[in-house]
């Protein structure tokens, strides 16, 4: 059970409520691509009628997710966002599991920027770009506990 306090830092932290958005080249590859090297579940992927991912959700393991589409030539200026210009920390479980994500990640073909590395702070990291050139960082820092009102 988690404890819920008002203005007062608490050891938990609440439910993803930003959502990272991206855009891709091949949503549908890249997709994939987060499920077998990354470990992110798909939950939802709506197409138009020509089969194109318009807005793709994938949820991680640990809590929170990411939204996604296919790029298109004509972006409208609401949400311009390019493909290959994204970048995310990932929380993992703990040093294992970055380096087992670093593992797959690899093997899957993306690029690796730091193998497995010992940070300052105590964090256990690893840094890749994925095939559309978007910089993920994958470690154990959860970041630190933050005044949270319900």
């Amino acid at each position: 059970m988690t404890e819920t306090t008002t203005s007062t830092a608490t050891t938990s932290t609440p439910p993803a409520q930003i959502w990272p958005t991206l855009r891709a080249r091949d949503a549908r590859a890249l997709i994939d691509f987060y499920v077998a090297a990354f470990g992110f579940t798909e939950t939802v992927a709506y197409t138009d009628d020509a089969g194109t991912i318009m807005h793709a959700e994938l949820a991680w393991p640990l809590g929170g997710g990411l939204m996604m589409g296919q790029e298109r030539e004509t972006n409208d200026d609401r949400w311009s966002i390019r493909a290959g210009s994204f970048g995310a920390y990932v929380v993992t479980r703990d040093a294992a599991h970055t380096d087992e994500i670093f593992a797959r990640a690899a093997a899957a073909g993306a690029t690796v920027i730091a193998e497995p590395y010992d940070t300052d702070y105590g964090s256990h990291d690893c840094t890749l770009l994925d095939p559309d050139g978007n910089h993920w960082q994958f470690g154990t820092y959860p970041g630190s506990p933050r005044p949270y009102e319900a």
